[in-house]
């Protein structure tokens, strides 16, 4: 709105008005002249209706901004809460993942440790199988020896 608007007329008016004669006896009453009073309301009212046509348009295009703009929120908000929902639900399959990588790594340990007392069971059965047989060698070399020497003492 420029100068030439409506409240350039409103001041147009009450210069007027104050510049008008005070009459006499009372300060509040002047005396001004009727004609260019008469024109800057005639002015007045063909402006009003400019003015009020572009403040509506001005508020419509403001209401048209706060639109967008709140449809423009709610879909951040949205793409917000989806991100949120696909990274706790990948933080939730990480988590799911780890724990049965644990599991796994659990279970390979039990493992490991009974193939492990199994693996040594079995070894010292083998060792005592072969130290009973070993023993049994030692045994039978020690008679054959004796026999052997026993036959042989006579010829010496």
């Amino acid at each position: 709105m420029d100068e030439t608007g409506v409240l350039a007329l409103v001041d147009e008016l009450s210069d007027l008005i104050e510049d008008g004669k005070a009459s006499l006896g009372n300060r509040d009453r002047r005396t001004i002249d009727v004609g260019p009073a008469l024109d800057i309301l005639d002015e007045i009212r063909q402006l009003f209706p400019q003015e009020f046509a572009q403040a509506r348009q001005i508020v419509r295009e403001q209401q048209n901004i706060l639109e967008d703009a709140e449809v423009e929120a709610n879909r951040i908000l949205e793409d917000a809460r989806n991100q949120a929902l696909t990274i706790a639900s990948q933080q939730e399959v990480v988590r799911i993942a780890q724990q049965q990588a644990e599991n796994v790594l659990a279970d390979a340990r039990e493992q490991e440790r009974e193939m492990r007392a199994g693996a040594e069971d079995y070894a010292d059965t083998v060792f005592s199988h072969i130290e009973t047989t070993v023993s049994q060698i030692n045994e039978n070399v020690r008679r054959c020896r004796e026999r052997l020497n026993t036959k042989s003492a006579p010829l010496r």
